[in-house]
């Protein structure tokens, strides 16, 4: 199976751009080309890429991605550094749950002020202006 960069595309759901990009950061491997240069895929590609898309999806970075198809070529190793890096990925969404929560709180509060008459009463400016009038510190 040999497939153009557009039918891999297309069967991955991954847009051609990003294929070139993934290539240029390593993730997939350089293409085979044709004689008229033309870059050739076959299943193995198809596979690495949903793969990558996949953990893409998931919010992966692409370091954390690189890391995990490294670790992948050598399944008879033990899952500890994939647990480990997956540990990570949750602590940052962990994180990132906890400041959007924060933010919406704010929001939320800013909105459900008594102030709705004019721009000098407007309660959204007036904590905008001012950090301190904030619930949290960092968000």
């Amino acid at each position: 199976m040999n497939l153009s960069i557009g039918a891999l595309s297309r069967e991955t759901g991954v847009k051609v751009p990003t294929i070139r990009y993934y290539e240029d950061v390593g993730l997939l491997p350089e293409a085979d080309r044709t004689v008229s240069n033309r870059r050739t895929y076959g299943p193995g590609d198809v596979s690495r890429l949903r793969f990558i898309r996949h953990a893409r999806d998931l919010g992966f970075e692409v370091d954390a991605i690189r890391q995990l198809l490294q670790m992948s070529d050598h399944p008879s190793k033990p899952c500890q550094e994939v647990d480990s890096i997956a540990r990570r990925h949750l602590a940052n969404i962990d994180s990132k749950i906890d400041r959007l929560t924060a933010l919406r709180t704010e929001i939320r509060r800013m909105l459900d002020s008594d102030a709705h008459g004019t721009i000098s009463e407007c309660r959204v400016l007036d904590v905008l202006a001012e950090h301190g009038k904030c619930l949290h510190e960092h968000h």
